[in-house]
């Protein structure tokens, strides 16, 4: 790296911004909130947001969010995906389909929906789709095809994610959630289910991961529309 390009990170003490971030992946650094004090995060996002007007903060509480908003104004918080957003991306492009299995994956598909839309792209979603009432799926695929990228947000078996991948040409990135009863462990039977999936083209991120997932998704819609541009 070079000498110059070592100083483009801000030192709060606690934490060293990465102001490279954005020149290097296409998307300034994400705030993982969880376990940071209040004012830590409201430093950081502060720091992320004054160079590049745009800021993503996952895994958030409320108290998180209010010391944002105390010092950035524009801020807002949704609640049931946990994230905060400060600013807007100045467009959306492309299709990324978000789906679930069921409305119990929501929370883990609106950091999937919200990370990808921030990312700049267009996000469609497709929520209770399950493989217990196929048709449901069956309804929508029409519309889900259309997509560049497509998350499939699944607990319990895992399953979404294999019959989306059998029915669509476009990369599905499945996102295990924690949904389900004992011998689900706590989402190991959805993860290892879509790591062993026979569906090619399917990408597995980590149970809950749903920030993972929709960062995963806006690349590869990114990279899809830069290709038909070209």
């Amino acid at each position: 790296m070079d000498k110059n390009e070592s100083k483009l990170y801000e030192d709060l003490s606690f934490a060293k911004v990465d102001h490279l971030r954005e020149a290097r992946s296409g998307f300034p650094e994400v705030v993982f909130c969880e376990r940071k004090t209040e004012a830590q995060v409201a430093q950081i996002m502060q720091s992320i947001f004054n160079r590049s007007g745009l800021c993503l903060g996952t895994r958030a509480s409320d108290a998180q969010f209010q010391a944002v908003k105390a010092i950035l104004p524009g801020a807002e918080y949704h609640e049931n995906a946990r994230i905060i957003t400060v600013g807007q991306p100045k467009e959306q492009i492309g299709n990324v389909a978000v789906c679930t299995a069921g409305t119990t994956d929501i929370p883990v598909a609106e950091e999937a929906a919200l990370t990808a839309w921030m990312c700049g792209a267009e996000v469609h979603r497709y929520y209770d789709v399950g493989v217990a009432g196929l048709h449901r799926l069956l309804d929508q695929v029409e519309e889900i095809r259309k997509a560049n990228a497509i998350v499939a947000v699944a607990g319990m078996e895992g399953a979404l994610a294999s019959v989306i991948g059998g029915l669509v040409s476009a990369p599905v990135v499945a996102c295990p959630t924690s949904v389900g009863y004992g011998a689900n462990f706590g989402g190991l039977s959805a993860l290892l289910a879509m790591l062993n999936s026979c569906a090619a083209g399917t990408a597995v991120v980590n149970i809950d991961n749903g920030f993972g997932a929709g960062f995963m998704a806006a690349k590869i819609n990114r990279q899809t529309v830069k290709g038909a541009a070209q």
